[in-house]
């Protein structure tokens, strides 16, 4: 059984490639349309109030994930949401 040792620099390596490459992949998507959203930019999109993002919120109509102290909604679920109303 041959063994393989891994040296500071490998992993520096691997991460630093690591790294661009999730760089990349998140370059491409919001190069099409932002993929979060804050509550702020969810309010101006369905020109709606606070109160009621939170009651969309409660009833689970739009989903969300907070990250610390901030919500943020998917895109997608947000035009589904639009798709829906129509």
């Amino acid at each position: 059984m041959a063994l393989e040792v891994l040296t500071k620099e490998d992993l520096q390596e691997f991460k630093t490639e690591l790294l661009e490459d999730i760089k990349n992949l998140f370059h491409i998507r919001t190069t099409e349309q932002k993929l979060w959203l804050r509550s702020a930019e969810v309010k101006e999109l369905l020109k709606i109030s606070s109160g009621t993002l939170q009651n969309l919120r409660i009833n689970g109509t739009l989903r969300y994930s907070r990250v610390g102290g901030t919500l943020y909604y998917n895109y997608q679920d947000i035009e589904k949401l639009l798709q829906s109303e129509k």
